[in-house]
């Protein structure tokens, strides 16, 4: 058996498409050939999708998180290498950037054989004095990364480009997706309606984590402009983070408390898909957005920034792309002209643009699976 040692996954309060991309593969990995087992970084939560890795046989391993305790945290990581690294193939490290690469040091100082890094984003997430720390690590260790890793992964070009030198081969893993789980469901689209005052409301959606690079306060100015138009509109914001206080405030500030909703992380993404009648995406970078993935598998019209590589992402023909250069009143004029009888996807005709991009999970996870074996 294959035993993978995989890094870089968050916690459950931080979860988003890197552990829900591992999760749709591993379910489908044929676990006699193939063996996942976890490292994770937290001081509270348990690892995102901790019980279903669990109840497919993996092992978690915690450490304590490197911003509250740089000093232990290394102590223990560099304990739980030494004693664990022997009964592994492969370590596989899941990140945005390279900044803390202490994974791979490890890893190559007690001789595990196969060193992945896969990349996941095509900028960096954080922001202001701190964000200048890491961009500087990450150019540093992005000199330095042939000499730890032996196999170089993306979820796309650009995210390729963000992570590993030009001279580089890279393979690009697509970020494949689970059709069924967001797929449009009509029962579940009313049952959000009515809990939500929604029924008879233009429902615009979006899910992601609230951060700079989600840019959802640009979703409230656009609210803002189409207030001013006289429809009946909702913007629904699903999924938390670090600016919740500040998206609260501008919209309170703006008097858009009937217009714009906060509901927090969900569940059941299927429901909230379903519910919405156009997903609205004013990303200011991406990798590759399993949430504009997910979306596309339900088949809602989708409305995004040109910054989330388009010519990868784009598999309905459902969707389309405007420049974060353009002020909110222009993207609200763009909604108004096009999207407000903009039609869902049908169902055999998303299966089929999903396999023939190679985003559907059913049929890629074999090929991920030869790619760890061979």
């Amino acid at each position: 058996m294959y035993k993978v040692l995989v890094c870089g996954l968050a916690n459950k309060k931080d979860q988003g498409g890197i552990e829900s991309m591992v999760l749709n593969y591993y379910k489908r990995l044929d676990k006699n050939k193939i063996h996942f087992d976890f490292i994770c970084n937290s001081d509270k939560y348990e690892m995102a999708y901790a019980d279903q890795f669990k109840k497919m046989g993996s092992r978690i391993y915690y450490t304590v998180k490197r911003g509250s305790h740089p000093i232990k945290y290394y102590g223990q990581l560099n304990k739980l290498f030494s004693k664990i690294s022997g009964a592994y193939d492969c370590i596989w490290f899941n990140t945005s950037d390279l900044a803390n690469i202490i994974y791979l040091k490890l890893a190559k100082k007690y001789h595990i054989k196969r060193i992945i890094v896969h990349s996941h984003n095509s900028r960096l997430i954080v922001q202001g004095l701190k964000g200048s720390v890491y961009l500087n690590l990450h150019k540093i260790h992005k000199k330095k990364i042939k000499k730890y890793a032996t196999d170089y992964w993306a979820c796309s070009r650009e995210a390729s480009n963000w992570m590993f030198p030009a001279n580089i081969k890279s393979q690009i893993i697509k970020n494949a997706i689970d059709l069924k789980k967001t797929s449009f469901n009509s029962k579940k689209r009313d049952k959000i309606k009515n809990k939500y005052s929604l029924k008879d409301t233009f429902v615009i959606g979006n899910v992601g984590r609230l951060n700079f690079q989600k840019n959802q306060e640009f979703l409230i100015r656009i609210a803002s402009e189409l207030k001013k138009k006289k429809i009946n509109f909702r913007i629904v914001i699903v999924g938390q983070g670090e600016e919740k206080e500040n998206l609260e405030n501008q919209i309170k500030k703006m008097h858009l408390s009937n217009n714009v909703l906060l509901v927090g992380q969900q569940n059941d993404m299927q429901a909230w898909y379903s519910a919405f009648d156009l997903f609205l995406f004013p990303s200011r970078f991406e990798g590759l957005s399993v949430s504009l993935l997910e979306a596309q598998a339900n088949g809602v019209p989708i409305f995004a920034s040109d910054r989330v590589s388009p010519k990868e992402i784009k598999i309905n023909n459902n969707i389309g792309f405007m420049s974060l250069a353009k002020n909110s009143k222009s993207w609200a004029d763009e909604i108004v002209k096009k999207y407000l009888t903009g039609k869902r996807e049908n169902a055999s005709d998303i299966r089929n643009n999903f396999r023939i991009r190679g985003y559907d999970v059913d049929v890629e996870a074999t090929k991920l699976e030869n790619k760890f074996i061979d």
